[in-house]
C-alpha cells in the first residue's frame, strides 16, 4: 500500500509576557490576573483558538496549540497562491480576557496581532521550522516596552493511508484505498445482526478471553433478558475481510444502546459501546472500546469516547488509554479524530480539536510507559461522519507510522464503521431506523 502525501502544520509552545508599568494604568494588564488567548488563522482553513500561558517554563515538552492538516491538493493550492499573490502567512490575534462569548458577544480585548510567513513548497518531503522564539506585539514602537509572544511554527511530512467506503457500512460495502486518482479495492465489509435466539445465519460469534476478577468485564452490561428494557438497539457487528476473504478486523456492539428512563435518548450515564477486535491465536482479541451517547442541550450532538485496550502477555489490562473524547453534530456530522499532541500535563491537543491528548487514567506520561508497544502519538486517524438521514460513505485517513500490516489498517477501518453506525444507534428512539439495522418492527421506534 502506498501512502498519500500530507503535511502537518503545528503551532505550539505559546507564552505571553506583558510588562508591568511602574505606575498603575488601565492599559497595562498584569499577566497573573488576566487570562489570555489567541485566534489562529490559516487561509481557507477554520479558525482555531488556544489559551496562552503567562509564563514559559524552560525545558518543557513541545505543547500543541493548533494543528492544520494539509493534503496534497491543499499544498498545491496554497503554494500556487503564495507565488501569484501575497506571500502566505499564518495570522494570530492575541486577546486578554477569558476565551468564549458572553451574551453572544466575543469576550476579550485585542492586545495585538502577529504574522508568520510560510513557504510550504517541499514540506511534504522535509520538515521546516518557520519560527521558534519570542516576537514583539502591541502598538508601542519601542520593542523594549511592548508585550512579547513566544511561539513555535513548523511543518512536518505526515504521510497517510486514505480509505473510502463504497457505501454505507450497514450495506456491507467494499473499501477502497485512494491515492490521487487511483482507487484500489483492499477490504470488504460484512454487516450482521445477532438475534436473541441465535438463529441468524449471519451471526458471527466473538470469543474473548476472560479478564481477571479485578478488572471490569466488557460484557457484564448485557445483563439478563428480563432486566433489559423493551426498546434497545443491540447485536450489530461488522467484519472487515481482506481480498482473500480472511477476516482481519471486526467491530461488535457489546453494550446495547438503550434510552434512559423517561427519555427517548441514550444518556452519557448509560452509554452503548462497541469493541474493536483483531484476530489473534485463533480468536478475536479486543483492541479498542468505543462508548457513545446522545448529548443533551442545544447541541444535541453525538458524544463519544474511544479507549485503547492494552493486551499484555495475553491478558487484558484494566489501564485502558483514552485516545479520543468529544462530540459530533448529529445533524451536520463531522470528523472523528485521534490526534495526540505532546504535552507536559498529559491533556492537550489543539483547543478545538476533535480529540484530547493521549490520556491514560492515573498517569501523566501519555501512556507510553504504560504500554511498551504503544506507538500512538501525533496524528493517528480521522474518519468522516455524515449527519442523521444522510447517505454516509466514510472516508478514513490513517498515519503511516501506525500501520505495519494489513490488520493495523483494518482495525482503523472497523473503528470508522463503528463510529458511523453509532450515529444510527444513538438516534432518538422516537425516530425510525432504516430496515438494514432492524431485527424486528420493535426497533423501528
Amino acid at each position: 500500500m502506498d501512502p498519500c502525501p500530507f503535511v502537518r502544520l503545528t503551532v505550539g509552545n505559546l507564552a505571553l509576557r506583558i510588562p508591568v508599568a511602574s505606575k498603575p494604568a488601565r492599559s497595562v494588564v498584569h499577566p497573573s490576573s488576566s487570562p489570555c488567548f489567541c485566534k489562529i488563522k490559516l487561509k481557507n482553513f477554520p479558525l482555531q483558538t488556544a489559551f496562552i500561558p503567562s509564563q514559559f517554563p524552560e525545558g518543557q515538552l513541545q505543547t500543541v496549540a493548533a494543528t492544520f492538516h494539509l493534503s496534497k491538493s491543499d499544498l498545491d493550492r496554497l503554494v500556487a497562491k503564495s507565488i501569484f499573490t501575497n506571500k502566505l502567512q499564518l495570522k494570530i490575534s492575541l486577546y486578554t480576557g477569558r476565551l468564549g462569548t458572553t451574551c453572544g458577544v466575543n469576550s476579550g480585548r485585542l492586545l495585538g496581532k502577529v504574522s508568520v510567513p510560510l513557504d510550504l513548497a517541499g514540506t511534504e518531503s522535509r520538515g521546516v521550522t518557520f519560527h521558534n522564539g519570542w516576537i514583539s506585539i502591541g502598538k508601542e514602537r519601542v520593542k523594549s516596552s511592548s508585550a512579547v509572544f513566544h511561539l513555535n511554527v513548523k511543518a512536518e511530512p505526515d504521510p497517510r493511508f486514505v480509505f473510502q467506503f463504497d457505501g454505507e457500512p450497514e450495506c456491507s460495502p467494499q473499501v477502497f484505498q485512494i491515492r490521487g486518482n487511483i482507487r484500489q479495492p483492499v477490504f470488504t465489509c460484512k454487516f450482521s445482526l445477532r438475534t436473541t435466539g441465535g438463529g441468524d445465519r449471519n451471526r458471527r460469534s466473538i470469543s474473548l478471553q476472560e479478564e481477571p476478577s479485578s478488572s471490569r468485564s466488557w460484557l457484564s452490561s448485557f445483563g439478563s433478558e428480563r432486566d433489559r428494557p423493551l426498546k434497545e438497539r443491540k447485536g450489530w457487528s461488522i467484519t472487515v475481510h481482506d481480498l482473500s476473504g480472511s477476516p482481519v478486523a471486526a467491530a461488535s456492539m457489546v453494550t446495547p444502546f438503550v434510552p434512559s428512563p423517561g427519555s427517548d435518548r441514550v444518556s452519557r450515564s448509560n452509554p452503548g459501546s462497541w469493541l474493536i477486535l483483531r484476530p489473534g491465536a485463533g480468536t478475536w482479541k479486543p483492541w479498542g472500546r468505543l462508548e457513545s451517547w446522545r448529548e443533551r442541550g442545544s447541541s444535541d450532538g453525538l458524544g463519544y469516547r474511544f479507549e485503547l485496550i492494552p493486551d499484555t502477555n495475553g491478558t487484558m489490562s484494566a489501564a485502558s488509554i483514552v485516545l479520543a473524547e468529544s462530540t459530533l453534530s448529529s445533524h451536520k456530522g463531522g470528523k472523528f479524530v485521534i490526534d495526540l499532541g505532546v504535552c507536559s500535563n498529559g491533556r492537550t491537543t489543539p483547543a478545538n480539536s476533535a480529540s484530547p491528548g493521549c490520556s491514560p487514567r492515573g498517569s501523566g506520561d501519555h501512556g507510553y510507559g504504560l504500554w511498551p508497544n504503544c506507538m500512538h502519538r501525533g496524528f493517528v486517524m480521522s474518519a468522516s461522519v455524515e449527519g442523521e438521514g444522510k447517505c454516509s460513505k466514510p472516508g478514513v485517513e490513517v498515519g503511516v507510522q501506525h500501520v505495519s500490516c494489513t490488520e493495523d489498517a483494518a482495525a482503523f477501518v472497523a473503528l470508522a464503521a463503528a463510529v458511523d453506525l453509532t450515529m444510527d444507534a444513538c438516534k432518538l428512539f422516537s425516530q425510525r431506523l432504516r430496515k438494514e439495522l432492524c431485527q424486528d418492527q420493535d426497533m423501528l421506534g
